[in-house]
This record gives structure tokens, C-alpha cells and sequence, in this order.
């Protein structure tokens, strides 16, 4: 019998790893055992010694600190993202940034690459507004991604939920989830153009050469792990 696979990925991929991995074992007969967490959590929980064989990571920072002290044996980028809002109000994605009374939600930086490119978005708005991205930086409020941040129930997709409990006027999270937020009526998914968004970078850091993990590899990919990311919303190898 095949050894299984330890995955540990991001959050965010939860959607197209989901019917991926399905696949994968049901082709190959090779089983996975996926934990999804904040990647900078989980990159944190490898270098203390806690087994994974291939870490699939919402940025390419974690896995090439992984590479670069020893610990990871190969990285590679595999898709991409964008951001965007979510929020019950209208507008215009700009025009909603702009408001000083809506309260802004984000995931956390350091913990969660989803923090760290709204932070790099931010620095985008002050060269197209000076001063802009720091009054973000200022109204911004980390909700999720972190160690002692919410517990979103499961199921619910974390902007929705917030957006929904109050908690935040505006989330910004990531764009894959347009098909999923565009099923919800009373929430707006709101696209910012990109010229001022961020090309969120997601790579794979292989801690476990074996046949197993390098065959799951392949299976990313390949065209067909590849479609299951362009079917959950993400963008594609090719287009990097």
C-alpha cells in the first residue's frame, strides 16, 4: 500500500484542493492528508518539526525560507490571485476605500500572505493617492488568519460571515471566491482593476521527495490539477 501524502496547505486553496486531491487519489490511489491553516502558521509549524512532505503556500515567501535554510529540497510557483472586496454597501471599489466610516477587516500579516498583499495593496494606494494607503493601514482592523484572531464557523466563508455579523463594513480577501460570494444576494463582491491590485503568487515547497509527493506535484501541474484552480477562481500557471 502507498504511503500517504501530508499536505499542509493555505485556506484559500481549500476549494479547488478539495476536488483536486479527490482526483489525484482516485487516479493514482495514493491518499493525502491535508491540513488547510494560514500559510505563515503552517510554515511556522514545519520549522518546528512538525511532519509535512509538501506545503502548497498562498505566497512564494514561506516556501523559499523552507528552501533557502535547508528544509524544503524544491519550490515552484503553481497559480495565482488577485484581491478584492466584499461588502453590503455601494460604490465603486475605490470610492468605498475612500470612505473614512466604513470599517475595513483583513486578514493578518505575517500569519496570513492574504494580510500581507492588502498591506502591499495599501502601499499601491499611496502612489495612486499619497496618504490614502496609510489612512487604510490606520482603519484596517485584522479579524482572521492569525493566532488569537476569529474562528469563522465552518462552512461559512469568511468575508460573507463578517460582513454578515458586522464586523466589518469592507473585507478585503481574495477574488477566487467571486463565483461562491456571487450565490449570496445580500453581499457585493467588488472587483479592483488590476492596475492597483496585487498578483498574489501561490507555490508549492517540496519537504519529501518521494515518488508520492513528486507524482502529486506533477498532478498540480498538470493541465488537470490546473483546470481545478481556473474552475475555483484562480488564475492559472500559464498566466504568470
Amino acid at each position: 500500500m502507498s504511503s500517504p501524502v501530508t499536505l499542509f496547505a493555505a485556506g484559500s486553496l481549500r476549494l479547488p484542493f478539495t476536488p483536486l486531491i479527490n482526483q489525484f487519489t482516485r487516479l493514482s490511489g495514493i491518499d493525502v492528508c491535508v491540513e488547510y491553516g494560514p500559510a505563515g502558521l503552517l510554515r511556522e509549524r514545519i520549522e518546528a518539526g512538525e511532519p509535512c512532505a509538501l506545503f502548497a503556500s498562498a505566497n512564494r515567501a514561506h516556501p523559499q525560507q523552507l528552501l533557502a535554510c535547508g528544509q524544503a529540497v524544491s519550490a515552484q510557483t503553481f497559480c495565482w490571485n488577485q484581491l478584492s472586496l466584499t461588502t453590503r454597501k455601494t460604490g465603486e471599489w475605490l470610492e468605498l476605500l475612500r470612505d473614512p466610516t466604513l470599517c475595513i477587516g483583513t486578514s493578518t500579516p505575517g500569519c496570513d500572505p492574504s494580510g500581507d498583499y492588502t498591506w502591499v495593496f495599501f502601499d499601491n494606494l499611496d502612489v495612486l493617492e499619497p496618504g490614502l494607503g496609510q489612512r487604510l493601514r490606520e482603519r484596517a482592523i485584522p479579524l482572521v488568519g492569525g493566532r488569537d484572531t476569529l474562528s469563522v464557523p465552518k462552512g461559512e466563508l469568511a468575508s460573507a460571515w463578517i460582513i454578515r455579523q458586522g464586523l466589518a463594513d469592507l473585507f478585503i480577501g481574495y477574488a477566487h471566491y467571486a463565483k461562491t460570494l456571487a450565490g449570496q444576494p445580500d453581499i457585493r463582491y467588488v472587483t479592483i482593476p488590476t492596475e492597483h491590485n496585487v498578483r498574489c503568487e501561490y507555490q508549492l515547497a517540496v519537504l519529501e521527495a518521494s515518488n508520492n509527493v513528486m507524482a502529486l506535484v506533477d498532478f498540480i501541474l498538470a493541465r488537470e490539477g490546473q483546470e481545478f484552480l481556473t474552475a475555483a477562481g484562480f488564475e492559472p500557471l500559464t498566466v504568470g
